[in-house]
């Protein structure tokens, strides 16, 4: 009988897989987040390392009871700053409002460095 003939070996075979991706991925967002916060001191963060590198399932449970509210809020901070970020930078790349390049487009007519035609041309362009 061969491994994949039996139904609860795979079963078995993907809860240990989705086990281990679910481990290593709280593992990472705890390193991640002791890394992030700036509440404890750096001893206090050696001795969570240690204890992850040495009992890393108990220590994982007792972080996540113990400062999982903390977790929670520095990653919603974290992702606040984060839009708050892409909104500006938005804000700066964003195009002119139509009557700013109309005046833009004015001032350029006035100089003489464009003809009435190719203001024309900008107008319409902007306007449509």
């Amino acid at each position: 009988m061969s491994f994949w003939e039996n139904f609860w070996d795979i079963f078995w075979w993907f809860f240990i897989v989705y086990a281990i991706f679910a481990f290593l991925y709280a593992l990472f967002i705890v390193i991640a987040d002791l890394f992030r916060g700036h509440e404890l001191s750096g001893w206090w963060k050696a001795i969570w390392f240690i204890f992850l590198a040495f009992v890393p399932f108990l220590t994982l449970l007792v972080y996540m009871i113990a400062r999982g509210k903390g977790m929670t809020e520095r990653s919603m901070e974290r992702a606040r700053r984060n839009q708050e970020e892409a909104d500006a930078y938005i804000r700066q790349v964003a195009t002119a409002s139509p009557t700013e390049e109309i005046s833009k487009a004015k001032a350029l007519l006035d100089s003489g460095t464009i003809s009435p035609d190719e203001f024309e041309r900008l107008k319409t362009r902007v306007m449509s």
